[in-house]
């Protein structure tokens, strides 16, 4: 892993990893596009990026929504877990230190997101927002780029879910509130520990599992459906506390729960492996072991079935709990669906407005 040393302060990556597309490997901090140097090392920049489409369709098994939308890519979060972490290698970098300090912003996302509903093909099946990277990134508190789209969401009746870390969902939470009240809207906060100490090391720059928490609560209150995911699981490392995270967010008002199970895809491997030697040197061997028990001996599973949950009896029995616990304290609750049927594009100018009375 080049840069392998001490991580940078707040980041979950201790360095960069090589690009697989790249012929050419970088082993100093260097952002392309941006000519002056980082003010300080560990500095995050923003990129402007114009996607030609925005909307992606998801076809796995796995996924319970069918389109995927992501305002962002790159996540400032930091996760050492992340398994989007690749995705920023078909950008041109690397999925270490890049993907967290070189973020890539759409800002034409919710114009590109209103032309695909108006396509005369579009069907409304529900979007997620976002699928490969959270929505609610740090930067998004001054672009606004989600909330934006939320509110495109709503001009259309498109229904919409968002899933994220970050409290700063709360801010939109007149919107969510407004789209799920019709049926169109539900949202997803990922609780990974309810252990500070944990949180910061393994996700250093997210909210905190109180103000998750919180989140959860402010959302439930506006009627926003509210599923809390403990995502991912990680043997021996916060298995034990599923029940804890289970009975906090059913006492913050979630509505159900889900997990699922770490894999490391890809340029994920370096990068958690090294994360977790660093903060975890008691305990690495006996936590490498333990995912490799529940993906039959790999660190990582693509096959479609298996890799949200692993398989074998270490994984029989962290679904065994996550089950039981989940009854405890859920009942047989479940998301409710998302509405289709109220769809409707708006009028559009002059044409619209005649469309209008000839339909009265």
């Amino acid at each position: 892993m080049a840069g392998d040393g001490k991580s940078v302060n707040g980041r979950g990556a201790r360095g960069q990893v090589a690009n697989r597309f790249d012929a050419r490997q970088r082993v100093m901090e260097h952002l392309e596009a941006i000519d002056e140097p980082l003010e300080e090392a560990g500095a995050t920049r923003y990129l402007a990026v114009e996607p030609r489409t925005i909307v992606n369709r998801v076809d796995s098994a796995d996924l319970p929504f069918v389109h995927s939308l992501n305002p962002y890519q790159g996540c400032e979060h930091g996760c050492a877990y992340c398994y989007a972490r690749p995705t920023h290698e078909y950008w041109g970098y690397s999925a270490g230190l890049d993907f967290e300090q070189v973020i890539l912003v759409k800002r034409n996302a919710p114009d590109l997101l209103r032309d695909q509903l108006r396509h005369r093909k579009w069907v409304p099946d529900p979007i997620s927002i976002s699928g490969a990277t959270d929505p609610y990134q740090p930067i998004e508190r001054k672009e606004g780029i989600t909330r934006r789209l939320l509110e495109v969401a709503l001009e259309f009746k498109q229904p919409v879910s968002v899933i994220t870390k970050n409290a700063l969902v709360l801010r939109d939470v007149d919107l969510l509130g407004e789209l799920a009240e019709q049926g169109l809207a539900a949202a997803a906060i990922s609780i990974t520990t309810l252990n500070e100490d944990l949180r910061r090391a393994m996700e250093p720059r997210t909210s905190t599992a109180q103000r998750r928490l919180a989140a959860i609560a402010g959302l439930s209150a506006a009627g926003v459906p509210v599923m809390a995911m403990v995502a991912p699981v990680i043997p021996a490392l916060n298995e034990a506390e599923v029940p804890a995270i289970l009975e906090a967010a059913a006492d913050a008002g979630a509505t159900t729960a889900g997990y699922t199970m770490l894999r490391t895809n890809g340029a994920v491997e370096p990068v958690f492996i090294a994360w977790l030697r660093e903060h975890f040197p008691d305990r690495a061997d006996r936590v490498l072991h333990e995912v490799r028990s529940v993906h039959e001996g790999s660190l990582s599973d693509s096959r479609i079935g298996r890799r949200m949950r692993g398989t074998g009896a270490r994984a029989d029995h962290i679904a065994r709990l996550f089950h039981v616990m989940r009854r405890r304290y859920f009942g047989e609750a479940r998301m409710p669906p998302l509405r289709t049927d109220l769809f409707r594009p708006p009028p559009q100018g002059q044409l619209g407005l005649f469309d209008s009375a000839t339909e009265q």
